[in-house]
Protein backbone atom coordinates (compact mmCIF):
# COMPACT_ATOMS: atom_id res chain seq x y z
CA UNK A 1 0.00 0.00 0.00
CA UNK A 2 1.49 3.33 -1.09
CA UNK A 3 0.66 6.80 0.23
CA UNK A 4 1.38 9.62 -2.24
CA UNK A 5 2.19 13.11 -1.00
CA UNK A 6 0.72 16.32 -2.35
CA UNK A 7 3.97 18.25 -1.81
CA UNK A 8 7.57 17.61 -0.84
CA UNK A 9 7.26 20.02 2.08
CA UNK A 10 5.41 18.98 5.23
CA UNK A 11 2.08 20.79 5.59
CA UNK A 12 -1.19 19.74 7.18
CA UNK A 13 -2.00 17.16 4.50
CA UNK A 14 1.46 15.64 4.74
CA UNK A 15 1.17 15.44 8.53
CA UNK A 16 -1.99 13.40 8.05
CA UNK A 17 -0.29 11.22 5.42
CA UNK A 18 2.39 10.31 7.96
CA UNK A 19 -0.18 9.66 10.68
CA UNK A 20 -2.16 7.48 8.27
CA UNK A 21 0.98 5.54 7.40
CA UNK A 22 1.59 4.93 11.10
CA UNK A 23 -1.99 3.73 11.59
CA UNK A 24 -1.67 1.32 8.65
CA UNK A 25 1.62 -0.02 9.97
CA UNK A 26 0.07 -0.60 13.39
CA UNK A 27 -2.65 -2.61 11.64
CA UNK A 28 0.10 -4.94 10.42
CA UNK A 29 -0.16 -3.98 6.74
CA UNK A 30 2.82 -3.17 4.50
CA UNK A 31 2.96 0.55 3.69
CA UNK A 32 5.27 2.91 1.81
CA UNK A 33 5.43 6.64 1.09
CA UNK A 34 6.03 8.08 -2.38
CA UNK A 35 7.04 11.74 -2.62
CA UNK A 36 9.21 14.11 -4.68
CA UNK A 37 12.92 14.60 -4.01
CA UNK A 38 12.73 18.37 -4.23
CA UNK A 39 11.99 19.44 -1.58
CA UNK A 40 12.53 16.19 0.31
CA UNK A 41 11.04 16.95 3.75
CA UNK A 42 8.30 14.32 3.43
CA UNK A 43 10.77 11.69 2.27
CA UNK A 44 13.20 12.47 5.08
CA UNK A 45 10.49 12.44 7.75
CA UNK A 46 9.01 9.19 6.45
CA UNK A 47 12.43 7.55 6.26
CA UNK A 48 13.30 8.67 9.80
CA UNK A 49 10.05 7.07 10.96
CA UNK A 50 11.11 3.76 9.42
CA UNK A 51 8.81 3.67 6.39
CA UNK A 52 9.73 2.31 2.98
CA UNK A 53 10.01 5.29 0.65
CA UNK A 54 10.05 5.92 -3.08
CA UNK A 55 11.66 9.24 -3.91
CA UNK A 56 10.81 10.39 -7.43
CA UNK A 57 13.21 12.91 -8.95
CA UNK A 58 11.12 16.04 -9.32
CA UNK A 59 11.26 19.69 -8.43
CA UNK A 60 8.05 21.64 -8.67
CA UNK A 61 4.48 20.54 -9.17
CA UNK A 62 4.61 19.81 -12.90
CA UNK A 63 7.63 17.50 -12.62
CA UNK A 64 6.17 15.78 -9.57
CA UNK A 65 2.89 15.01 -11.33
CA UNK A 66 4.67 13.69 -14.42
CA UNK A 67 7.05 11.51 -12.40
CA UNK A 68 4.24 10.13 -10.24
CA UNK A 69 2.07 9.25 -13.23
CA UNK A 70 4.95 7.38 -14.86
CA UNK A 71 5.79 5.54 -11.61
CA UNK A 72 2.15 4.63 -11.04
CA UNK A 73 1.82 2.76 -14.32
CA UNK A 74 3.72 -0.17 -12.83
CA UNK A 75 2.41 0.16 -9.29
CA UNK A 76 0.68 -2.77 -7.57
CA UNK A 77 -1.50 -2.52 -4.48
CA UNK A 78 -3.57 0.40 -3.27
CA UNK A 79 -2.44 4.00 -3.91
CA UNK A 80 -3.75 6.44 -1.29
CA UNK A 81 -3.53 9.90 -2.89
CA UNK A 82 -3.16 12.50 -0.13
CA UNK A 83 -4.26 15.62 -1.95
CA UNK A 84 -5.55 16.87 -5.28
CA UNK A 85 -2.12 16.86 -6.95
CA UNK A 86 -1.38 13.11 -6.77
CA UNK A 87 -5.06 12.33 -7.44
CA UNK A 88 -5.04 14.33 -10.68
CA UNK A 89 -1.63 12.94 -11.66
CA UNK A 90 -2.94 9.37 -11.42
CA UNK A 91 -6.46 10.00 -12.77
CA UNK A 92 -8.03 6.98 -14.53
CA UNK A 93 -5.54 4.59 -12.90
CA UNK A 94 -7.10 1.77 -10.94
CA UNK A 95 -7.13 0.82 -7.27
CA UNK A 96 -6.77 4.33 -5.89
CA UNK A 97 -8.15 6.17 -2.88
CA UNK A 98 -8.49 9.96 -3.20
CA UNK A 99 -8.07 11.89 0.07
CA UNK A 100 -8.84 15.62 -0.16
CA UNK A 101 -7.54 17.40 2.94
CA UNK A 102 -8.82 20.85 2.00
CA UNK A 103 -11.41 22.44 -0.22
CA UNK A 104 -10.26 23.36 -3.74
CA UNK A 105 -9.16 26.99 -3.50
CA UNK A 106 -10.19 28.37 -6.90
CA UNK A 107 -12.31 27.52 -9.98
CA UNK A 108 -9.38 25.79 -11.70
CA UNK A 109 -8.88 23.43 -8.76
CA UNK A 110 -12.61 22.80 -8.43
CA UNK A 111 -12.79 21.82 -12.10
CA UNK A 112 -10.12 19.17 -11.53
CA UNK A 113 -11.97 17.32 -8.75
CA UNK A 114 -14.15 15.17 -11.06
CA UNK A 115 -11.04 14.19 -13.06
CA UNK A 116 -9.13 13.34 -9.87
CA UNK A 117 -11.92 11.03 -8.68
CA UNK A 118 -12.26 8.98 -11.89
CA UNK A 119 -11.90 5.24 -11.22
CA UNK A 120 -11.11 5.90 -7.56
CA UNK A 121 -12.48 3.35 -5.11
CA UNK A 122 -13.54 6.16 -2.78
CA UNK A 123 -13.04 9.83 -2.06
CA UNK A 124 -12.22 10.70 1.53
CA UNK A 125 -12.65 14.07 3.29
CA UNK A 126 -11.90 15.06 6.92
CA UNK A 127 -15.27 16.37 8.08
CA UNK A 128 -19.00 16.14 7.54
CA UNK A 129 -18.93 19.85 6.61
CA UNK A 130 -16.58 19.09 3.72
CA UNK A 131 -18.74 16.12 2.79
CA UNK A 132 -21.54 18.60 2.08
CA UNK A 133 -19.21 20.28 -0.43
CA UNK A 134 -17.81 17.10 -2.06
CA UNK A 135 -20.72 14.85 -3.00
CA UNK A 136 -20.58 11.11 -2.28
CA UNK A 137 -17.36 11.39 -0.26
CA UNK A 138 -16.55 9.28 2.80
CA UNK A 139 -15.68 11.04 6.07
CA UNK A 140 -12.38 10.15 7.74
CA UNK A 141 -11.92 12.65 10.56
CA UNK A 142 -8.37 13.78 11.27
CA UNK A 143 -6.60 12.89 14.48
CA UNK A 144 -3.59 14.25 16.35
CA UNK A 145 -0.77 12.94 18.45
CA UNK A 146 -1.31 12.95 22.18
CA UNK A 147 0.14 15.96 23.98
CA UNK A 148 1.10 15.75 27.64
CA UNK A 149 -1.27 17.78 29.77
CA UNK A 150 0.31 20.54 31.82
CA UNK A 151 -1.29 23.22 33.96
CA UNK A 152 -0.31 26.82 33.16
CA UNK A 153 1.12 28.76 36.05
CA UNK A 154 -1.06 31.65 37.21
CA UNK A 155 0.20 34.88 35.68
CA UNK A 156 -0.76 38.53 35.56
CA UNK A 157 -0.02 38.56 31.83
CA UNK A 158 -2.13 36.26 29.65
CA UNK A 159 -0.47 34.77 26.57
CA UNK A 160 -2.85 34.23 23.65
CA UNK A 161 -1.53 31.66 21.19
CA UNK A 162 -1.96 31.12 17.47
CA UNK A 163 -0.49 28.19 15.52
CA UNK A 164 -0.57 28.14 11.73
CA UNK A 165 -0.01 30.11 8.56
CA UNK A 166 0.15 33.87 8.98
CA UNK A 167 -2.55 34.85 6.50
CA UNK A 168 -5.81 36.77 6.26
CA UNK A 169 -7.62 33.53 5.34
CA UNK A 170 -6.57 32.22 8.75
CA UNK A 171 -7.76 35.47 10.38
CA UNK A 172 -4.43 36.60 11.82
CA UNK A 173 -5.29 40.24 11.07
CA UNK A 174 -8.60 39.80 12.93
CA UNK A 175 -6.77 38.31 15.91
CA UNK A 176 -4.33 41.23 15.90
CA UNK A 177 -7.23 43.70 16.01
CA UNK A 178 -8.83 41.81 18.92
CA UNK A 179 -5.56 41.83 20.87
CA UNK A 180 -5.20 45.55 20.19
CA UNK A 181 -8.67 46.12 21.67
CA UNK A 182 -7.80 44.09 24.78
CA UNK A 183 -4.58 46.07 25.18
CA UNK A 184 -6.47 49.37 25.05
CA UNK A 185 -8.82 48.15 27.77
CA UNK A 186 -6.19 46.45 29.93
CA UNK A 187 -2.72 47.75 29.17
CA UNK A 188 0.04 45.26 29.80
CA UNK A 189 -2.29 42.31 30.51
CA UNK A 190 -2.04 40.34 27.25
CA UNK A 191 0.64 39.00 24.92
CA UNK A 192 0.33 37.25 21.55
CA UNK A 193 2.44 34.24 20.55
CA UNK A 194 2.32 33.67 16.78
CA UNK A 195 3.79 30.27 15.94
CA UNK A 196 4.04 29.75 12.19
CA UNK A 197 5.10 31.63 9.10
CA UNK A 198 3.80 33.02 5.82
CA UNK A 199 4.78 30.07 3.64
CA UNK A 200 2.26 29.56 0.79
CA UNK A 201 0.76 33.01 1.56
CA UNK A 202 0.36 35.64 -1.18
CA UNK A 203 2.23 38.93 -0.96
CA UNK A 204 -1.01 40.91 -0.70
CA UNK A 205 -2.15 38.83 2.30
CA UNK A 206 1.25 39.25 3.94
CA UNK A 207 0.99 43.02 3.68
CA UNK A 208 -2.46 43.05 5.32
CA UNK A 209 -1.25 40.83 8.17
CA UNK A 210 1.90 42.87 8.77
CA UNK A 211 -0.12 46.10 8.78
CA UNK A 212 -2.50 44.66 11.39
CA UNK A 213 0.38 43.46 13.58
CA UNK A 214 2.36 46.69 13.44
CA UNK A 215 0.35 48.56 16.16
CA UNK A 216 0.88 45.69 18.64
CA UNK A 217 4.43 44.77 17.65
CA UNK A 218 5.65 45.17 21.25
CA UNK A 219 3.11 42.56 22.41
CA UNK A 220 3.88 39.91 19.78
CA UNK A 221 6.38 37.06 19.88
CA UNK A 222 7.07 35.42 16.50
CA UNK A 223 9.28 32.36 16.93
CA UNK A 224 8.28 30.77 13.61
CA UNK A 225 7.29 27.11 13.61
CA UNK A 226 7.95 25.51 16.96
CA UNK A 227 7.42 22.18 18.65
CA UNK A 228 3.79 21.86 19.66
CA UNK A 229 4.66 20.90 23.23
CA UNK A 230 6.72 24.08 23.58
CA UNK A 231 3.92 26.14 22.10
CA UNK A 232 1.27 24.81 24.47
CA UNK A 233 3.60 25.19 27.46
CA UNK A 234 3.84 28.92 26.71
CA UNK A 235 0.19 29.83 26.08
CA UNK A 236 -2.83 30.33 28.34
CA UNK A 237 -5.48 30.27 25.62
CA UNK A 238 -5.43 29.37 21.90
CA UNK A 239 -7.40 31.09 19.15
CA UNK A 240 -8.24 29.62 15.72
CA UNK A 241 -9.65 32.78 14.07
CA UNK A 242 -10.12 31.46 10.53
CA UNK A 243 -12.14 33.55 8.09
CA UNK A 244 -12.12 31.10 5.18
CA UNK A 245 -13.90 27.78 5.84
CA UNK A 246 -11.69 25.13 7.42
CA UNK A 247 -11.96 21.59 6.09
CA UNK A 248 -11.04 20.39 9.59
CA UNK A 249 -8.78 22.47 11.85
CA UNK A 250 -5.82 20.46 13.14
CA UNK A 251 -4.63 23.18 15.50
CA UNK A 252 -8.04 23.16 17.21
CA UNK A 253 -7.85 19.39 17.75
CA UNK A 254 -4.28 19.70 19.02
CA UNK A 255 -5.39 22.33 21.52
CA UNK A 256 -8.13 19.99 22.72
CA UNK A 257 -5.50 17.29 23.25
CA UNK A 258 -3.22 19.71 25.10
CA UNK A 259 -5.97 20.82 27.47
CA UNK A 260 -5.82 24.53 26.77
CA UNK A 261 -8.79 26.89 26.56
CA UNK A 262 -9.79 27.34 22.93
CA UNK A 263 -11.73 29.91 20.91
CA UNK A 264 -12.65 29.18 17.27
CA UNK A 265 -14.71 30.89 14.61
CA UNK A 266 -17.98 29.58 13.22
CA UNK A 267 -16.64 28.65 9.82
CA UNK A 268 -16.33 25.37 7.97
CA UNK A 269 -15.72 22.33 10.18
CA UNK A 270 -14.40 24.16 13.27
CA UNK A 271 -17.70 23.99 15.24
CA UNK A 272 -17.93 20.31 14.31
CA UNK A 273 -14.43 19.60 15.62
CA UNK A 274 -14.75 21.37 18.98
CA UNK A 275 -18.40 20.46 19.55
CA UNK A 276 -21.18 22.99 19.91
CA UNK A 277 -21.94 22.36 23.61
CA UNK A 278 -18.33 22.71 24.74
CA UNK A 279 -16.95 25.12 22.18
CA UNK A 280 -16.27 28.83 22.53
CA UNK A 281 -17.35 29.85 19.03
CA UNK A 282 -17.39 33.40 17.62
CA UNK A 283 -18.40 34.84 14.25
CA UNK A 284 -15.55 35.03 11.71
CA UNK A 285 -13.97 38.40 10.82
CA UNK A 286 -15.37 40.04 13.97
CA UNK A 287 -12.55 41.42 16.17
CA UNK A 288 -14.99 42.88 18.72
CA UNK A 289 -16.74 39.54 19.27
CA UNK A 290 -13.41 37.76 19.57
CA UNK A 291 -12.08 40.32 22.05
CA UNK A 292 -15.27 40.07 24.11
CA UNK A 293 -15.08 36.26 24.30
CA UNK A 294 -11.40 36.37 25.25
CA UNK A 295 -12.16 38.97 27.91
CA UNK A 296 -14.94 36.87 29.43
CA UNK A 297 -12.77 33.74 29.28
CA UNK A 298 -9.88 35.48 31.02
CA UNK A 299 -12.23 36.85 33.68
CA UNK A 300 -13.79 33.44 34.30
CA UNK A 301 -17.23 34.61 33.19
CA UNK A 302 -17.51 31.66 30.77
CA UNK A 303 -16.16 28.13 31.50
CA UNK A 304 -13.05 27.12 29.60
CA UNK A 305 -14.49 23.67 28.72
CA UNK A 306 -11.02 22.10 28.83
CA UNK A 307 -12.06 18.80 30.43
CA UNK A 308 -15.01 18.19 28.11
CA UNK A 309 -12.97 19.01 25.01
CA UNK A 310 -10.15 16.71 26.12
CA UNK A 311 -12.73 13.93 26.48
CA UNK A 312 -14.10 14.73 23.04
CA UNK A 313 -10.57 14.60 21.60
CA UNK A 314 -10.00 11.18 23.19
CA UNK A 315 -13.21 9.81 21.63
CA UNK A 316 -12.87 11.33 18.18
CA UNK A 317 -9.42 12.73 17.42
CA UNK A 318 -6.91 10.59 19.32
CA UNK A 319 -4.49 8.14 17.61
CA UNK A 320 -6.66 5.21 18.76
CA UNK A 321 -9.75 6.79 17.20
CA UNK A 322 -7.85 7.48 13.98
CA UNK A 323 -6.49 3.95 13.73
CA UNK A 324 -9.99 2.52 14.20
CA UNK A 325 -11.38 4.71 11.42
CA UNK A 326 -8.54 3.80 9.03
CA UNK A 327 -9.17 0.11 9.74
CA UNK A 328 -12.88 0.53 9.08
CA UNK A 329 -12.29 2.40 5.82
CA UNK A 330 -9.79 -0.14 4.50
CA UNK A 331 -12.08 -2.99 5.52
CA UNK A 332 -14.95 -1.35 3.66
CA UNK A 333 -12.85 -0.92 0.51
CA UNK A 334 -11.32 -4.38 0.54
CA UNK A 335 -14.68 -6.05 1.17
CA UNK A 336 -16.30 -4.36 -1.84
CA UNK A 337 -16.83 -6.90 -4.65
CA UNK A 338 -14.51 -6.36 -7.60
CA UNK A 339 -12.01 -4.25 -5.70
CA UNK A 340 -8.86 -6.31 -5.64
CA UNK A 341 -5.24 -5.13 -5.67
CA UNK A 342 -3.35 -5.20 -8.94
Amino acid sequence: MWLAANNGDVGGGEVMLLRTAEAIRELGLPVGVVAPTGPDAVLATASDAGFVTAGLVARGRRQWMSALRAWDRSRTGLLWCHGLVPAVATAHHRYRLVHLHQMPQNPAQRSLVPLARRRALATVVPSTWMQTQIRHAEVLENWTDDIALTTPSPADVITIGYLGRLSTAKGVDVLAAAVAELERERPGRVRLLLAGDARFVSESERRVVESALAPIADLVQRPGWMAREDFFDRVDVVVVPSVSPEAFGLSAAETMAAGRPLVVTRTGALPEVVGEPTGLIVPPADPAALADTLRRLIDGVVPDGVVLRRQRWSRRHSPAAGKARVAALLGQIMDTPGHTPG
